[in-house]
């Protein structure tokens, strides 16, 4: 790869994480279009690795783009909702039936000690970051490489839907009871307690979203 290559490359890398914190943040809203001009100003970056920005964070599904009318933040009906969370309910599942009698943890302390360190430091979007990284955690014990993509990928769009609600979220609920809903559910694991584990994860309170 040139230096001209390796520098547009890295000015896609920047857009595209600058672009997904705003979209998972929530300070981008579901419908609310993606103006070239005003982003490459914004970002300080040229139109094509903007371009290809979009692209990657549309194959994400972050991003939707409207026969002439340009791009927009990735817009989510509750049927699509719905169906996702069928889809995270039978992921989870096949990888907790998989799951090995004595698994390594160590990815799941990790992620969760990142959401400890969130909590204290008031990072809404570091913390459903965490969140996301500790559930993929979960099934990646499974043993199944691609499934555990496959999940993340779903967790990421639901995150997207998610992200409407995190503001005021912030206003009502107190971010250490999303840890001690995750050490419940490390506890699971951590005892091979597989229907305990499917139960945490039933009861995980998610779905108060769909309301």
């Amino acid at each position: 790869m040139s230096d001209e290559e390796l520098e547009t490359y890295s000015l896609v890398e920047l857009a595209v994480d600058r672009l997904r914190r705003d979209i998972l943040s929530g300070r981008s809203d579901p419908g609310e279009r993606l103006v070239e001009e005003q982003l490459t100003r914004r970002l300080g970056i040229s139109r094509a690795p903007l371009r290809e920005a979009m692209r990657l964070l549309a194959q994400q599904g972050l991003v939707e783009h409207i026969p002439r009318r340009g791009a927009r933040v990735a817009t989510l009906s509750d049927e699509d909702v719905r169906e996702l969370y069928e889809v995270r309910d039978v992921l989870e599942r096949h990888a907790v039936a998989a799951m090995p009698k004595h698994p390594d943890l160590t990815g799941l302390r990790a992620a969760l000690e990142v959401m400890r360190k969130a909590t204290e430091a008031d990072d809404r979007l570091e913390l459903a970051n965490a969140h996301r990284r500790f559930h993929t955690e979960v099934v990646r014990i499974g043993g199944n490489k691609q499934l555990a993509g496959l999940y993340e990928s779903v967790l990421v769009r639901i995150q997207l839907y998610m992200a409407v609600n995190m503001r005021r979220e912030a206003e009502t609920a107190r971010a250490e009871d999303g840890v001690l809903r995750h050490e419940r559910l490390f506890a699971a694991v951590e005892a091979g307690d597989a229907d305990g584990v499917v139960s945490a994860l039933t009861d995980h309170g998610a779905r108060t979203y769909l309301t």
